[in-house]
């Protein structure tokens, strides 16, 4: 319930009841966030093989399309690496340009 005065041009709101309250502030809900770090980086992996499917999966989402870095957390020469097998690997035929589920 909310409710407006004028007084010197100016307005007043005031809030009644718990139900608003709920929709002006913020939900505090804690989150553990989680360190990303690059995958190669750990691994000390300096060559990703294209011809490996089964590896690449894994930086695929559910319908085929490439992760991006804020999601796995890969540096941006290891992600252009990435990219760059996973094109050629579906482009020799070994994984598809798009499907339902790949896992």
């Amino acid at each position: 319930m909310i409710v407006e005065e004028k007084e010197n041009n100016t307005k007043k709101k005031q809030v009644g009841g718990d139900s608003d309250l709920r929709y002006l502030s913020p939900l505090k809900i804690e989150t553990k966030i989680e360190q990303k770090y690059c995958y190669f980086e750990k691994r000390n992996i300096k060559f990703i093989d294209y011809k490996d499917p089964t590896f690449l999966i894994k930086f695929l989402n559910a319908q085929g399309k490439i992760l991006p870095r804020r999601i796995t957390g890969t540096l941006q020469k290891n992600q252009n690496k990435l990219n760059f097998a996973i094109k050629r690997c579906r482009q020799i035929g070994l994984l598809p340009f798009v499907t339902d589920d790949l896992r």
